[in-house]
């Protein structure tokens, strides 16, 4: 079941095509990812697909419902979810309260337990009662993560949530995404670490200023001769 729609989405500022005729299509359960250079448009695409940009032209479907224009937060009642490249935290709040704060209006009745079930499923519980500012840089990135569950979203949205996370916490986060992924939620994550990408993508969509310049399975666009010059910038020919 195809669960989100991307079609011909464009998103210009001035003379700049950050986002230039994207269509694309995921099923429910893969996880997906997004690779490309630095400019290529792909936080771009997080924007517009959350609400938080609208799009000059094109169409994304979520469910099979139009969503282009909506408001960010009934995007995320529709079941969308997001973290963000800097993890957007309440720091003089807890982590136990930063979880809360992510269920109320979702489901208010069983906060408590979903916050106890999501810190005993990223390993945070030895650190709940702590303030968010006191975490290291990669708790703060599993807290992020662990706030967009609380959600329970159908289709989730990672920016580069393991970028320069200890190797520990990383397992962690990618033990979590396979164990909901095999749940039913689908996963679409920007991604720079090409081994990350590899070991946990299904599929992989290349970016290259505002474009799709390959998809497909990481051995496919590894071999692909725009990747291998946008992404990895060499020539195809070397």
């Amino acid at each position: 079941m195809t669960v989100l729609a991307v079609d011909n989405l464009f998103r210009s500022f001035g003379g700049i095509h950050a986002v230039d005729g994207v269509t694309f299509d995921i099923e429910q359960s893969e996880i997906v990812g997004i690779i490309g250079p630095n400019g290529s448009g792909k936080s771009t695409l997080f924007n517009l697909l959350t609400g938080a940009l609208k799009p000059d032209a094109g169409t994304i479907m979520l469910f099979g419902r139009d969503v282009t224009r909506l408001a960010p937060y009934k995007i995320a009642r529709v079941g969308l979810g997001r973290t963000f490249q800097i993890p957007a935290l309440f720091v003089n709040m807890t982590v136990r309260e930063n979880l809360w704060t992510a269920a109320v209006k979702f489901d208010w009745n069983n906060a408590r337990d979903d916050a106890n079930a999501v810190l005993e499923r990223l390993e945070l519980t030895h650190v709940a009662d702590d303030l968010a500012r006191s975490l290291s840089g990669g708790q703060q990135r599993l807290l992020e993560m662990g706030r967009v569950l609380m959600q329970k979203p159908k289709v989730a949205l990672l920016d580069e949530v393991a970028a320069g996370v200890h190797p520990r916490l990383r397992q962690i986060m990618l033990d979590a995404i396979r164990s909901l992924r095999d749940a039913g939620t689908t996963f679409l994550v920007i991604e720079h670490d090409m081994e990350l990408a590899q070991d946990i993508c299904d599929r992989i969509i290349v970016m290259d200023a505002g474009k799709i310049v390959a998809q497909g399975s990481f051995e496919e666009i590894s071999h692909d001769p725009h990747v291998m010059e946008a992404y990895l910038g060499v020539s195809a020919d070397e």
